[in-house]
C-alpha cells in the first residue's frame, strides 16, 4: 500500500513537471512570434545599410565576438531576404549588417518554390520577421538562361528555369532589354505569389507583414525598390 502511494506520488510529480515544461514551451513560442521591429523600421535599416555600402562607409555592425555569443542563444532577425545565390549579391554585405540581423534565403534566380516559401514562413511566424524583401539583380545568369532557352522546343529544363518562365513569358515583346525586363518581372511575380500563398496571405492582408521587391545593381551597388 505504501509502495503504491509512492508510485502514485512519483507519477503525479512527473505529470506536474511535464505540465510546467509544456507551459514554458508555449510561452517561449508565443514570445518568438512577437515582431522584432516593424516592417517600415526594418526596410529603413536595410536601405540605410545599403547607402553606407554604396558610399564605402561601412560600419560592419553586429560582427563582434560579443554579438556572436549573444545570437548563439537565439536569433531575432529584423528582416528576411530572398536573394539570388550569385556570389556578388550577399545580403549581409550589400546591406552592411551582421550576425543575426537578416534571415537569408538564397537560390538561383531568387525563385520561391515550396521549400523557400516554408523557410520564409518560419522567419515570420517563429522569429518575428515582419519584412520580406525579394531581391533580384541585373544580368542574372539564371534569368539569362531562361530568356535564351525559352523558345527552344522540347528542351529538357529543370525546375529553376520553369519557375522563371512565367516572367519571360509575361515580358515577351516588351521594349527594352529582355533580360532586364524578365529580372524585374520575376521579382514582381515572386512578391505577388508570396503575398497570395497559403502560408503568408493572411498576415499580408491584415497588414502585419510587408513583402517588397528590389533590384540590385552589380555595377553601382545600389538597390532600386520596385513599386507595388
Amino acid at each position: 500500500m505504501i509502495r503504491d502511494r509512492k508510485v502514485l506520488a512519483r507519477i503525479l510529480m512527473l505529470l506536474a513537471i511535464a505540465a510546467m515544461s509544456i507551459t514554458a514551451t508555449r510561452t517561449a513560442i508565443g514570445a518568438a512570434h512577437e515582431p522584432t521591429i516593424s516592417a517600415e523600421q526594418a526596410l529603413q535599416l536595410l536601405l540605410e545599410g545599403n547607402q553606407r555600402y554604396v558610399a564605402g562607409k561601412l560600419e560592419h555592425p553586429n560582427q563582434t565576438p560579443a554579438r556572436r555569443a549573444e545570437v548563439a542563444k537565439g536569433q531575432h532577425p529584423f528582416a528576411a531576404v530572398l536573394a539570388c545565390s550569385d556570389s556578388r549579391t550577399s545580403p549581409e554585405i550589400i546591406f552592411d549588417r551582421g550576425l543575426g540581423d537578416i534571415f537569408t534565403v538564397r537560390v538561383a534566380g531568387n525563385v520561391a518554390d515550396q521549400v523557400v516559401i516554408e523557410s520564409l514562413d518560419y522567419s515570420v511566424k517563429h522569429l518575428g520577421v515582419r519584412l520580406l524583401m525579394i531581391l533580384g539583380h541585373r544580368r542574372c545568369g539564371a534569368v539569362i538562361a531562361a530568356v535564351e532557352g525559352y523558345e527552344e522546343v522540347n528542351k529538357d529544363v529543370g525546375p529553376m528555369l520553369l519557375d522563371l518562365y512565367p516572367a519571360v513569358r509575361a515580358t515577351q515583346g516588351m521594349p527594352g532589354d529582355p533580360v532586364e525586363n524578365a529580372v524585374r518581372e520575376n521579382v514582381k511575380l515572386v512578391v505577388k505569389n508570396l503575398a497570395a500563398s497559403q502560408e503568408l496571405s493572411a498576415m499580408v492582408k491584415s497588414g502585419e507583414l510587408k513583402i517588397v521587391g528590389g533590384i540590385y545593381d552589380l555595377d553601382t551597388g545600389t538597390i532600386e525598390m520596385l513599386k507595388d
